[in-house]
């Protein structure tokens, strides 16, 4: 999923608890969907981070040659200005952009007339 091109606000709005029912019928089992997807995304962007970051890394052991890398601090500060994982996983899920199943419901065993 391309974070940077999310329609999610970088901040918190109030929202009517209505419509996080909508997808699964219980606001607290659309709160737990929206909180596994939003785990999702943070571990994404922070991989992504770290890629980018490795390519600034300096492997030396000298303390006194630590310097700054002006495009290092920018790559962090746009990390930073993203909104963060649970805006965005809550818009993908007002969205419907979120699948999601209960497994107890598929392992159900149907009953058979004989």
């Amino acid at each position: 999923m391309d974070y940077k091109r999310t329609k999610a606000k970088s901040t918190t709005i109030t929202r009517d608890l209505i419509n996080f029912e909508k997808g699964t019928g219980n606001i607290y089992e659309s709160i737990v969907v929206i909180g596994k997807r939003s785990n999702q995304i943070s571990q994404e962007i922070k991989q992504e981070l770290n890629q980018k970051l490795d390519e600034f890394a300096s492997y030396t052991d000298n303390l006194e040659e630590v310097f700054e890398n002006r495009e290092q601090i920018e790559v962090s500060k746009y990390y930073e200005r993203l909104p963060k994982p649970t805006l965005i996983a809550v818009q993908e899920f007002l969205e419907d952009k979120i699948y999601f199943r209960k497994p107890e419901e598929e392992t159900e065993i149907p009953e058979i007339d004989i």
